[in-house]
C-alpha cells in the first residue's frame, strides 16, 4: 500500500482526528481505484502501527491483530536485510530512505544517538517502537505471538476466527504453512556483542513480553 506508507511519517505527526481523516481519504481512494471498494479490507502495512489509534477512528469497525515476534529473532532478520546499515544506500518502495538516518520513529531527543549507534542496536531500536506502538489501542487489538503461531497453529487459528468473525478452515490451512525455522536463530546468529546490543536497547519490553 505505497500511498498509505508514504503518508504515514506525516500522518504521525497530527492530531489523532485529523490523522484519522486524513487515513480513510487516501485508503479509499486507492481501494476505489483497485475495485475492491465493495471487499473486507486487509491492511498489512508494518508502519501502520504508528497510526493504529488513527486507523481504527477512522474504521470504527475494523479489528487490529497485532502479530509479536521475539525481537532478537526480529533483529537478526533486520541484519539479514542490512536495511539499517550504515553503508546502505537507496530507498524502499515509498522513497523512504535506507540507513542509518533517523526515521520518523526515532525520539528526537535520541537521533544522533540513533546514527552513531550500531547497526544491532538500530534494529533493536526499530523492533521496540514498531511493537510499542502496535500495543497502543489493546481494547481494539488482539496480540499473538509468532512463536505460538507456528508451534501451536491450531488453536491460534481458532482464537483468530473468533476474533475476526471467520471461519477457522481457512485459516487453520494458512497458518499451518508458517515455519519455525527463524524462531530461536538469535542463539547462533548474534555475537555476544550484538546481541548486548539488542538488549540494552530492548530488554524491558523483551522481558515485559517473557523473551528474557
Amino acid at each position: 500500500m505505497k500511498p498509505i506508507k508514504a503518508a504515514i511519517p506525516e500522518l504521525a505527526q497530527l492530531p489523532v482526528q485529523e490523522a484519522a481523516v486524513r487515513f480513510r481519504r487516501r485508503l479509499e481512494v486507492v481501494r476505489q481505484l483497485g475495485l475492491a471498494g465493495h471487499l473486507r479490507g486487509v491492511e498489512q502495512t508494518p508502519e501502520t502501527s504508528f497510526v493504529l489509534r488513527a486507523a481504527l477512528l477512522a474504521y470504527p469497525a475494523a479489528k487490529a491483530v497485532h502479530i509479536v515476534r521475539d525481537g532478537r529473532d526480529v533483529a537478526c532478520s533486520l541484519l539479514e536485510r542490512g536495511w539499517l546499515g550504515a553503508e546502505r544506500a537507496g530507498a524502499d518502495d515509498t522513497g523512504l530512505a535506507y540507513g542509518a538516518q533517523p526515521r520518523f520513529w526515532v525520539e528526537p531527543e535520541r537521533a544522533e544517538e540513533f546514527r552513531s549507534a550500531s547497526e544491532a542496536r538500530r534494529a533493536a531500536w526499530a523492533w521496540r517502537r514498531y511493537v510499542s506502538a502496535a500495543r497502543a489501542v489493546p481494547e481494539r487489538t488482539l496480540q499473538i505471538r509468532y512463536e505460538e503461531l507456528v508451534s501451536e497453529p491450531e488453536p491460534v487459528a481458532e482464537r483468530l476466527a473468533k476474533y475476526l468473525n471467520l471461519e477457522p478452515g481457512p485459516l487453520r490451512a494458512s497458518l499451518s504453512k508458517a515455519f519455525d525455522r527463524s524462531v530461536g536463530r538469535y542463539s547462533k546468529d548474534l555475537t555476544a556483542d550484538q546481541l548486548g546490543e539488542v538488549e540494552a536497547e530492548a530488554g524491558v519490553l523483551l522481558a515485559e513480553l517473557g523473551y528474557l
